[in-house]
């Protein structure tokens, strides 16, 4: 038991083990791109992506609804009504909200 002990010891104690031991300390955890920021980095852009697929999405979906509403004046008529709470003149509104949202 002991042996094996003073065996892994004068194994640390190898100056190419040391120097490797410094250099993979120094990349792992103290170098400006180290492993940590590596990871929250990719993170970061994994969730920059979703973001951007989301947004394509919604920015096909306003495109379709643009090109529904030109020239059409009853359903620009139906939007501004459901949207803007827009009225005639003889008429009244009522918005009723829901409290759980």
């Amino acid at each position: 038991m002991k042996q094996r002990i003073l065996k892994s010891l004068k194994f640390l104690g190898n100056k190419y083990v040391i120097a490797t031991i410094i250099f993979l300390l120094l990349i792992l955890f103290l170098d400006d791109y180290n492993l940590m920021d590596t990871r929250r980095l990719r993170r970061q852009v994994k969730e920059l992506r979703a973001e951007e697929r989301e947004l394509r999405n919604d920015m096909v979906e306003d495109s379709v609804r643009a090109a529904s509403l030109r020239g059409n004046l009853d359903a620009i008529e139906r939007y501004g009504r459901e949207n803007y709470y827009m009225k005639r003149s003889d008429e009244d509104i009522y918005v009723i909200k829901d409290r759980k949202k």
